[in-house]
């Protein structure tokens, strides 16, 4: 207990400096698609147990013995924390993919288990996330040790010199909590990501003066991980824009009474003092790569427009299939 309490104690600095970020490689996911045995299934539809040699995903590295990931799914419930999600009865259709993917302390099961479901394989955590997470640690940590939990953060917070405020603090949980798989984003693979977001919008990330959201991270390293990814929650880019009437919708469904989705969505978009996420052309990639790739989007329910006839998909990650 006094570990625990040192931990959170120790988590409150806040970090005000630049990110790096990550890119997947588009031909390790093609390749194991036409590998399957049989193709994807329905929405939601189970494949049962993974295979039992996954392949090691470079750039994710153990808190313990910083052995590369292992993990490989062929279906995929990406769980956005979006207040899309309440009233869908999506839970069920949600628990039968064969991994199921959170962000930060999005909680699941409890009241929300109808909505989101009640299992979780995997969760992407900002480092500015952390406190959250350990102040919900009975419910996303004690409950979830079969998962994997993955942390990203600038790499002044991940050096392993004794320097490393996230590192130190996510090796001093892993000594509270022994059982719980611990991974971290290299600094290698951030620059990846930077890089990644630099190739799909033309736009240098740092210049821009944006942070990239957890949003992008989830689903670049989802596509690394699943044949096929059902999103959940995720609205269209043009959403907020196309229908200025629609009813307002919590950023996150377990805070109904906080902010808007569509307002946060759009200050962070135009925002040019101050650090932002830029969610809506984020938003304009991942459609670019659902054209591409196996990805589909519920709750709300919706596919990419077809491009113009004189117009291809962009990008490095399409680039990337070819390279």
């Amino acid at each position: 207990m006094l570990l625990v309490l040192l931990l959170c104690a120790s988590l409150f600095l806040v970090y005000n400096g630049s990110f790096y970020g990550s890119v997947r490689d588009a031909n390790d996911t093609r390749t194991r698609r036409q590998e399957q045995e049989q193709p994807p299934g329905p929405t939601g539809v189970s494949f049962g147990p993974a295979r039992p040699h996954p392949p090691a995903l470079q750039g994710y590295s153990s808190i313990v013995d910083h052995k590369p990931l292992k993990m490989h799914c062929r279906t995929c419930a990406l769980v956005t924390s979006s207040g899309h999600l309440i009233g869908g009865g999506r839970g069920e259709e949600i628990d039968r993919a064969e991994c199921v993917i959170r962000m930060n302390d999005a909680p699941a099961a409890g009241g929300y288990a109808s909505d989101v479901g009640r299992r979780t394989s995997l969760r992407v955590i900002a480092h500015s996330s952390m406190q959250r997470v350990l102040r919900s640690r009975n419910q996303l940590l004690n409950a979830s040790q079969d998962a994997v939990f993955i942390f990203w953060g600038p790499s002044s917070y991940m050096r392993r010199d004794g320097k490393g405020l996230v590192y130190n603090n996510l090796r001093l949980m892993s000594q509270v909590l022994p059982a719980l798989k611990v991974y971290i984003i290299s600094w290698q693979k951030m620059l990846q990501f930077d890089d990644l977001f630099k190739r799909e919008t033309g736009k240098d990330r740092r210049i821009s003066n944006s942070w990239l959201s957890t949003g992008w991270f989830t689903m670049t390293i989802a596509l690394e991980l699943c044949d096929r990814i059902n999103v959940y929650g995720m609205v269209s880019p043009d959403f907020c824009s196309r229908d200025p009437e629609h009813p307002s919708v919590p950023y996150h469904y377990y805070e109904p009474r906080g902010p808007d989705e569509c307002a946060m969505y759009i200050s962070h978009e135009r925002g040019r003092r101050g650090s932002h996420h830029r969610f809506i052309t984020e938003k304009r990639v991942f459609a670019d790569w659902a054209r591409t790739f196996d990805i589909h989007f519920y709750q709300p329910d919706w596919s990419p427009a077809p491009l113009p006839a004189n117009r291809t998909v962009n990008g490095g990650v399409t680039k990337g299939c070819q390279t």
